[in-house]
């Protein structure tokens, strides 16, 4: 029998979780008790329901994950949680987590990971709550974490417990008088099932294996040696009958194998120039927890993620799941560029537009008003899971590309012929000083408010832009009217061309500065997005005097 020992401890500053729960540096979290105040501080936040729960726990596999697994067990024990369905080795994705929370009805799940962040024990670690729909803590719960957070003063833990994360089964121990159970599951077992039923897999094994009238359809998955390797893996190679060497970096490696595991231009280089040398006909890189996805055709043809949204959403007939359960509305984040809009239209479906942040859709889709939505920054999910999640837009693709016959190219052009182009880039001024960005922030929102500055004209190239609209975006939730603020300063011009300019909430130190510029065309659609996006960039880095404040000539990473 063990025994529950309660500990003083103190509060630390800056526990306040972003879009997407606590990031830190890992120096951070290996201070005494932070971890634990954080911890308990998400268990708290659950009351009284806590105790008897069930949890699932899991992680993206990066430095610091089976040490901080360790302390949730040891410290939901002295919480009176009853189950924990942890992940062998600590591994689950993100998405995986969303769907064994649904699957199984439990409590919620303590995600730790950092995302697209690096990892390794100089660079960042994270924890996150997801509720019992499967998807992120709604504002109103991070809030009370964080309050928690900032008084605590004890926390709660079995300390003698000893778990083997490693061996998938069940293990009991008695906790004073209760038994408090731990399974170790099979990390990707329920999600390639799930996947399944998703999807028709025989028919993207066809398409993959070729034909008597069709070449093999060449593919190179990218799992950035972070937690979907073992999903690609088991999908890809045993499931779809691609081979072994189709799936690069598919060892989960706790600091990523040095590189950054972010699914994008500049991080999945390696993943590009591979497919643009090669004989390759689509390629596709997950982020370090799975949630994000970046998508490339034949000769590295990129799909922007606004473009990747606007296309499936437009082709979701083609797969199962929408055949059984119809299609009902698409949403997007605000910063990403609206050439999904005009599917919803052409569809007649409800179109939403909401904050930065996956948990802005899952009350839409728990309201049966929201199919299929996606962000700019590389994330598309439906309402299968309360997660964006980047192997499920993979085969989402690769069901569309067997159904039509057609490459990406090809499917992306005649999707623009049809619909227009929204040449959309971001850029991404990483790790700036925070005060002096702040202080852009404050001027431009200043500048953007003033009477007179909607109507008015600027000139950059040989374009001129009418201001339509300007303001720092708000959004009321239509389902349960709460309401968030201060979610990015937006500028509208009356071509429907766009600047936008936020900070992100997902660094673990410093700010990260973006900006996304957006100008639709109907009929000029196979230009280069760059040159045709020059003026409007000009004309932002004027308006805000970004160089100025950042001190960069150039930002870390153009999408």
């Amino acid at each position: 029998m063990s025994t529950i020992v309660t500990v003083n401890t103190n509060p630390y500053e800056g526990q306040k979780p972003g879009t997407s729960g606590l990031r830190k540096k890992v120096k951070v979290f290996l201070q005494e008790n932070y971890t634990e105040n954080f911890i308990q501080s998400i268990l708290d936040a659950n009351k009284d329901v806590i105790v008897g729960s069930t949890l699932v726990v899991g992680g993206d596999g990066r430095y610091l994950v089976k040490e901080v697994v360790d302390k949730i067990i040891k410290i939901s024990a002295g919480n009176g949680v009853a189950r924990l369905l942890v992940g062998q080795n600590g591994i689950l994705s993100t998405p995986a987590v969303s769907h064994i929370i649904r699957k199984y009805k439990t409590l919620g799940g303590i995600v730790l990971t950092a995302s697209h962040n690096p990892g390794g024990i100089n660079n960042d670690f994270g924890i996150k709550f997801n509720c019992s729909n499967g998807g992120p803590a709604p504002d109103g719960t991070t809030n009370e974490i964080y309050k928690l957070s900032t008084a605590i003063k004890q926390y709660k833990i079995v300390p003698d417990i000893k778990c083997d994360i490693d061996t998938i089964g069940v293990q009991r121990f008695m906790v004073g008088d209760n038994e408090f159970v731990v399974e170790i599951i099979d990390s990707v077992k329920d999600y390639v099932e799930y996947m399944k039923e998703i999807f028709d897999f025989p028919k993207i094994k066809a398409l993959l294996q070729g034909s008597e009238q069709r070449e093999p359809f060449k593919i190179l998955i990218d799992a950035m040696n972070g937690v979907t390797g073992p999903y690609v893996r088991r999908i890809f190679v045993q499931e779809l009958g691609a081979a072994e060497r189709c799936a690069r970096r598919a060892e989960p490696l706790p600091d990523f194998g040095g590189a950054h595991p972010d699914p994008n231009l500049t991080y999945a280089a390696d993943l590009v120039a591979a497919v643009r040398a090669g004989d390759y006909d689509f390629g596709a890189a997950f982020d370090g927890d799975g949630d994000r996805n970046m998508i490339i055709g034949r000769g590295a043809f990129f799909v922007t993620p606004s473009d990747s949204l606007a296309l499936l959403a437009s082709q979701l007939q083609h797969i199962p799941y929408f055949q059984r359960t119809g299609v009902r509305g698409f949403a997007r984040s605000m910063p990403t560029a609206a050439a999904v809009d005009r599917v919803a239209a052409d569809l007649g479906k409800e179109m939403f537009q909401v904050p930065t942040g996956w948990k802005y859709f899952g009350n839409l889709m728990d309201a049966g008003r929201l199919s299929l939505c996606g962000e700019e920054s590389f994330g598309t999910g439906s309402d299968h899971v309360r997660e964006k999640d980047g192997l499920w837009a993979a085969l989402a693709w690769l069901s569309v590309l067997a159904a039509t016959g057609q490459s990406v190219e090809g499917l992306l052009v005649a999707h623009w012929r049809k619909y227009g182009r929204n040449y959309f880039t971001r850029y991404d001024y990483e790790e700036c000083p925070s005060d002096p960005c702040n202080e852009m922030m404050q001027e431009l929102e200043k500048k953007i408010t003033e009477p007179g500055f909607v109507g008015s004209k600027h000139s950059s190239g040989d374009k001129t832009y009418v201001v339509a609209e300007a303001d720092n975006f708000s959004y009321m939730d239509p389902v349960d009217r709460s309401v968030a603020m201060k979610q990015g300063l937006r500028i509208v011009f009356e071509d429907g061309s766009r600047i936008v300019f936020r900070l992100s909430g997902t660094g673990s130190s410093g700010a990260t500065v973006r900006l996304y510029i957006d100008s639709y065309e109907d009929k000029d659609v196979l230009g280069d997005a760059q040159m045709k996006l020059k003026p409007l960039i000009e004309l932002a880095l004027e308006l805000s005097q970004l160089q100025k404040y950042t001190g960069r000539d150039a930002p870390t990473v153009i999408t």
